[in-house]
Order: structure tokens, then sequence, then C-alpha cells
């Protein structure tokens, strides 16, 4: 949720540290502190330190996950390279990919108790980020102690599910602590996170409905329903009932070198446990469940494969690092830092079930998706020239490297077995490097120029994929890519209370490495995406107006976005073949305009503090030579309007009582806009969502919470279907 005083606006959304590149950077920003996140908000996993930011909506779809990707002002929750997450300036975005799953921020690298602060900023607008920054960039900025401190957490929640015939509670548990001291120029930090959840179920199994009325095994139980293509369906059964079991390890350690130069050392271990089953809705005559085979249902017979509810099964073993080193410097004129990081998956396999129902729940064949060696590595120095002239100076140069390392095994024992024959694989890289450059110029006491640029070198190499069929090579072509990545800034102070800021910028977006090399499947064949992807190559505007009020502010942006080459998947043709299949293409040109307005006040009555927002958007298609019927259309996963709505009444100095809500208009799924049904499994739904927290200090190192999120137990689609209404109560205590 924004805080109420914040430092001024500028044009992208980013999270920067503490450091003068967020002081100075011409993006819009919003923040939060720590404070204000226990007031007004149920942090359970750190994503959700976002849930009131506006425009932005993170897709959690239970406590635990770990896809939970990152929607913007102009991009949505498929596009998950189009935003950058940073921890004290250390990558979480998964830039392996742009996509909801395996590309999706690795959020469980930094415990909710570890947070002190978040800052968003809005768009292209500073030279300091890469393309990435097209919708937003996200910085947490986590604790170093300054003297002794200690923390510890327990909380619970119970989620309740009513739908179709799936009816249950899932409950959710955390503990977390830290502990913390700085004795002379030494300081460390230590927390421990550890999450028991239970979801919903993530996924339907359904079934068409045929219209054939002879033969097949009698069946009842199924729901007639529409899939979100309008066309009939049975929902038989739901699946992705997941178990996870995660802990989130963090040792912290800072020393004071002398001459203000600091040494930050961090590792983090993220472990994550996950079973899922499915469930069937069918049952035979003699009450027996189905899961397969020829069935009739209401009088239509229909064939349901082993894979329709083995596929909802699985297990997932993750054991991911994160190393990082910072040496940084902070002078009068001159300051500068160095950070590097890796991310490596450790371990990374998902097991799969082959054979059917209810047979595979003590056994049998399947498959092992491996995707060990997978991550990334980056080196980012910046240096800071601040003079008594109108002229300051910011700039420095960036290098990073992912891999993609996936590959899927056949085993005779989908439980335990070890990985067998290689059946399918996907490697490759990309790196890129980068030099940028930005002058703050004050032209008068009132008016402030900056201008800045980036230039980057992007490469992709050793990409293969397997099998494809003879006589195409497994080693797929390298590809080499470059260009300039101008940003100008102008802002202008009229009076003590107002602030207009105008940022315009370019940025260029590179092909992940997945969308490159990940293969994909046509009629039964493996075959390479698109070889030639080019770059998305992004000019975005913002114009924010803002008002400063006692306690409080008021910001009118407006911002419009227009991206060449946008990188969408998208059905069409499969070159060389009659197949139609979907697969990641360059679509001509996309268009965004909109408006976004944020109302902050603090005691706008006695001791009440409001916060809300208010987005709406004409995001389109403009131009699509592959797949006319998609101009005109909207962009998927972008919807027209969003808001946000967050009330805190300080009843007395011990307790807080917070209301929230978070609305979305409809939106939809696929780039033209076939999917009219929103309320359905696949499908994209519209919603509003009601939020409660109450916060009471029962001593002054004890705090007690109560909460609830889903309120009004909406029931909704995001393609998955969403929690129900869940509570959640919480102790925490503290030195």
């Amino acid at each position: 949720m924004p805080a109420i005083e914040l430092p001024p606006p500028g044009p992208a959304i980013v999270v920067v540290g503490a450091r003068a590149e967020a002081e100075h950077t011409p993006n819009t920003k919003q923040s939060v502190d720590a404070g204000e996140l226990r007031t007004t908000t149920n942090v359970r996993n750190t994503e959700d330190a976002l849930r009131y930011f506006p425009s932005l909506v993170v897709r959690k779809r239970h406590i635990g996950d770990t896809q939970a990707p990152l929607a913007t002002r102009t991009s949505g929750v498929g596009s998950s390279a189009r935003s950058l997450i940073y921890a004290d300036g250390v990558l979480l975005s998964a830039l392996i990919g742009n996509n909801n799953s395996f590309a999706s921020p690795r959020w469980g690298m930094v415990a909710p108790e570890e947070i002190e602060r978040v800052d968003v900023l809005y768009g292209p607008f500073s030279a300091a980020y890469p393309g990435n920054a097209i919708g937003a960039v996200v910085n947490i900025t986590t604790k170093v102690p300054e003297k002794m401190e200690a923390s510890a957490t327990a909380a619970w929640n119970l989620q309740s599910f009513d739908q179709y015939a799936t009816r249950g509670h899932y409950p959710a548990s955390q503990l977390a602590a830290n502990v913390g001291d700085k004795t002379g120029r030494l300081s460390w930090f230590l927390s421990a996170n550890h999450v028991d959840s239970k979801s919903q179920p993530l996924a339907y199994v359904t079934v068409a409905q045929p219209g054939i009325s002879a033969g097949g095994t009698a069946v009842t139980g199924a729901f007639p329903d529409l899939n979100r293509n309008g066309a009939p369906i049975f929902v038989i059964g739901a699946g992705g009932f997941e178990h996870q079991k995660q802990d989130n390890l963090k040792a912290k350690l800072r020393a004071d070198l002398g001459n203000d130069i600091r040494f930050t050392w961090q590792t983090g271990l993220f472990l994550n446990d996950t079973d899922s089953h499915a469930e069937t809705y069918l049952a035979d005559t003699t009450g027996a469940p189905a899961y397969s085979g020829t069935l009739n249902i209401a009088g239509q017979r229909v064939t349901i494969p082993a894979s329709a509810f083995s596929s909802q099964v699985y297990n997932l073993d993750e054991r991911h690092w994160l190393h990082s080193a910072t040496l940084e410097q902070s002078g009068r004129t001159f300051s500068w830092w160095l950070i590097g990081s890796l991310y490596h998956f450790g371990q990374d396999d998902q097991r799969i079930p082959s054979t059917v129902l209810p047979g595979a729940d003590t056994g049998g064949a399947g498959s092992i998706v491996r995707m060990t060696g997978t991550g990334w590595r980056t080196l980012d120095f910046h240096a800071y020239l601040r003079s008594k002239g109108p002229h300051q100076l910011h700039g420095g140069a960036h290098y990073d490297g992912f891999t993609l390392r996936s590959r899927r095994y056949s085993t005779p024992d989908w439980l335990n077995g070890a990985a067998g024959a290689l059946s399918q694989e996907s490697l490759g890289q990309t790196r890129t490097l980068a030099l940028w450059g930005e002058d703050e110029w004050g032209v008068s006491p009132n008016l402030m120029l900056t201008l800045g640029a980036r230039y980057e070198w992007w490469k992709a190499y050793n990409g293969r994929i397997f099998p494809l069929a003879a006589p195409a090579s497994p080693d797929q072509p390298s590809r080499r890519s470059s260009g300039i990545s101008p940003k100008a800034s102008l802002r202008w102070d009229p009076g003590r209370q107002w602030t207009t800021t105008l940022n315009v910028g370019r940025a260029l977006r590179f092909p992940t490495v997945s969308e490159l090399y990940q293969s994909i499947t046509v009629g039964n064949q493996q075959r390479t995406p698109d070889p030639n992807l080019k770059p998305e190559k992004a000019w975005s505007a913002e114009l924010a107006v803002e008002r400063s009020l006692p306690s409080g502010r008021v910001r009118l942006s407006l911002f419009h976005e227009n991206i060449r080459d946008a990188l969408i998947s998208q059905t069409a043709l499969f070159p060389g073949t009659q197949t139609s299949v979907s697969f990641v293409q360059n679509v001509g040109r996309t268009r965004t305009n909109g408006a976004e307005l944020v109302v902050e006040k603090r005691d706008l009555l006695p001791q009440l503090d409001l916060t809300g927002s208010v987005t709406i958007a004409d995001p389109i298609i403009a131009s699509d030579a592959a797949f006319p019927s998609a101009v005109g259309k909207m962009i998927p996963q972008v919807p027209r309007r969003k808001a946000t709505l967050v009330a805190t009444w300080r009843a007395s100095d011990h307790l807080s009582l917070t209301a929230a809500g978070r609305y979305s208009s409809r939106l939809y799924g696929t780039i033209n806009n076939a999917d009219f049904v929103g309320h359905t499994y696949q499908g994209f739904e519209g919603y509003f969502v009601a939020d409660a927290r109450a916060l009471y200090h029962l001593t002054p190192n004890i705090d007690v919470a109560a909460g609830v999120e889903n309120l009004t137990d909406r029931r909704y689609f995001l393609f998955h279907p969403f929690p129900g209404r869940t509570f959640t109560a919480e102790l925490h205590w503290h030195l």
C-alpha cells in the first residue's frame, strides 16, 4: 500500500533501496514501509506487500504459491519479463522466460519479516534499468540491524472453498524468526521462515460434450458448463490440490571497512516440497469412482484419457540458492556501488504419473521434469557524482547471464524411481552487456531536466532442443542484437504544493532464453519455436501532476505505451506446416493509453487514514499480420479498469482497524478476445475482493492481529479458480 510521505515522483515503476539512484530516478514512485504493512496488510508471503499498490496485481493463487507473477499498468500476468523485482539491488525476477509458471519472480528468497520497505517505480524512464522495466521495477529493502534485535511470528490461516462438488477447508500455518546485531563495524542478520499450506483446487478436469449418445459406462456426478470459448463441457473433477512445505533461510553480513566503504554478503536458501492430488466427481452405478475410459455422461459418450486426472497429480522438490555481494562507498560528492549475484536451481524436480488414477497414487510409470542447473548471474556497477553546479551525473555498467536447463526423463516409478531415458530437452543461454548514463540538470530552481541513455549488447547461444524431427539438428542458431534506449524527463515545480513531471523513454526487451529455445509440440513432434524473434521495442510516456496535501497527496498520471514487435503467444500456422499451434511470435504493434489517479490522506477524519487508486486503460492490439482477427482487440490479461481502496481507523494507541478492496474489470486470455466466457476454468473475469485486518498492540513487545481475505467469499477465475474466504490470525513478538 502506498505510504503517506513519499519522495518526489518520477516516470517509471522501480523499487530501489536507499541509494542515490532511488532518490533521483525520474520515475513515478510509490512506497510502503514495514510499519504500514503490519498495520494494513495480511502479509503471509512477501508478494502480499504489493497488494494495494496502484495498477499492480500479483497473481497469487494461494499461500505459498511459487507461481505469482506481477501485472502492471500495461502488461498482464503472463508477461513476467516486463517487470523487474529486486531485493537490496539483487535480481529476483526469473528472466529465463516470460510466463506465469517457471518464470515467476522468486519471492520466496525474501521472508516477510525481513522487509523494511518496498518501493515501486512505474515505466522505463530510468537508464539505470534494462528494458524489462517496461512495466515496473520493484525493489525490496531488507533489514540490516544497527543494534540487537529479534522477532518471532506465528500465523494461522483457514480458507473455505465451495465450487462444483469440491467443498472443504484448507489451512495454512507459518512460523518465522529472525535475530541480528551490530558489534563495532560488523552487522549480522539471520532469518528463518517456514510455511505449511494446503490450497483449493488450481484446476478443473473438463471434457467436451460431444452430443453422441451411444455406448460407454454410465456414470453420474458431472456438472454441465461452458468453456471460455462458449462450447459445452462437463466438469468431471478437480486437481492441483497443492500441499506445500516451504522453508526460507537467510544469512546477511555487513562490514564497515573504513573510508565510508561497506561490504555486504547475503546467502539465501529456498526449500519447497509440494505434493498435488486430484479428485473425480464421477461414480459408476456401484458408487466406485471413475477416472478414465469410455463413459456415458448424461446420455453422451465421452472418452477420458488417463492423463486427464494424472496430469493434475505431481510432486515438486526445489532447492534454490541465492548468493550476493555488495561493495559500496558513500561520499559527499561521489558515491559508487558494485553488486554481484548468483541464483542457482540446485535441485528442481517435478514428478508426474502417466498411469491412470487411482493406481497412480501408489506408483507406476511417469516422468521427471528436471530444471536443475537453471539460473542466472548479474553484475552491476553504479556511480553517482554530485556537484555544486547544475549538473548531477550518474551512470554505470551491467552484465547478466541466464541459463535454461529443462529436461524430461521417463521413469518406471514416478514417486521414487530413478530418471530413465531422456525424452525431451530444452537448453540455452542469453547474455546482456550494457553501459548507461544520466545527467540531472537543474535548469532553474524549479525546473529539472534529466537526460539519459542505455546501450545494450545481447546474445543468445548454446540453444539445443531434443528431439526434433529428422533431418533437423537439435542445436539451435546463436543470435545477437544491440540497441540504444534514450530517456528524457522534465520536472517542473510551479509552487510549493505542485509538481509536474513529463517522462519519455525507449526500452528494448530482448527475448528470454525460453522464448527462443523452449520446444513446442506440433502434431506429434517437438519443434523449435521461432529462432528469429526480434526484441520488443517500446516507447513510453507519462505526464504526472501531483499536489501535496497536509499529511497526504493527490497524483494524476496520464500514460502511453507503444510496443513494436511485441512478444506474445498466439495461434497461427506453424512455419512449413498446415498445423495451427500457439507459440511466441512478434506481434506488429500494441498500444495502451491510460490514466491513473492516486489519493493518500492521513487523518481524513480524526484518526482515519485513506489511500486509493483508480486506473483506466485502453490496451489495444494495433497490428498483427499473422493473426488479423486480433487487430483492435484488447491486449491479453490487461483490463480496462483497476482500483484499490484502503481505509485505516486508528481507534486507539493500541488498536487499528483496516478495511480494503481490490477491483478489476473484465479481461481476456486470448489475443483475439475469443474467450468471452469469464466465469469458468481457464476464463478471465472481473472481480471485486474485500479484505480486513485488525492489529492490537498487546504489550510493547507483543502484537496480535486477525484478518480476512475475500470477505464476501467471491468466486472468480483468472485462468485458475482463486481462493475463497480466508481467515488469518497472527501473534508477533519483537525486542
